[in-house]
C-alpha cells in the first residue's frame, strides 16, 4: 500500500530491538542485555531462518549481520529509512558501512525469502 500511494516508511526497531545482529540465539542469550526481553518473540522458526540466511549473506559480503539487515532494508523500495541505535563504536560502523553496501539480486532474495511467513519460505 505505501509503495502503491508513495509513502516512505521508516522503519522503527530495524534490528529488530538487536536480534538481527545475532546476538540472541537462544533464551540464555537474552540476558546479554536490558533489551534482551524484547528480542524474545523472534526466538522461533522465522527468526532463526533470517539469522542463517543473514550470516550467510554476512560471510558473502566479508560483513556482519547487522550491515547486512541495515543494507537489506535501505535497498527496500518501500523503506525511506531504517532508524538504529549503537552503543559503541563497532556497533557504529555497522550502520554506517550499512550506506555503502550494496547487496546483490541474489541476496536480497535469499533474504525474503527467509523473512516470508509462508511455509513455502522454509
Amino acid at each position: 500500500m505505501c509503495r502503491e500511494t508513495g509513502l516512505g516508511v521508516i522503519s522503527y526497531f530495524s534490528l529488530a530491538s538487536g536480534f538481527l545482529t545475532g546476538k540472541y540465539r537462544s533464551e540464555s542469550d537474552l540476558a546479554k542485555s536490558s533489551r534482551g526481553q524484547f528480542a524474545k518473540k523472534y526466538l522461533n522458526d522465522r527468526g532463526f531462518r533470517i539469522l542463517r540466511a543473514l550470516g550467510e549473506a554476512a560471510k558473502q559480503h566479508h560483513s556482519t549481520p547487522a550491515t547486512i539487515s541495515l543494507a537489506w532494508l535501505i535497498a527496500r523500495p518501500s523503506v525511506t529509512a531504517p532508524t538504529a541505535s549503537a552503543t559503541s563504536l563497532g556497533q557504529l560502523n555497522d550502520l554506517i558501512d550499512a550506506t555503502s553496501l550494496q547487496l546483490d539480486h541474489s541476496t536480497l532474495e535469499s533474504l525474503n525469502r527467509a523473512s516470508a511467513y509462508s511455509a513455502a519460505a522454509r
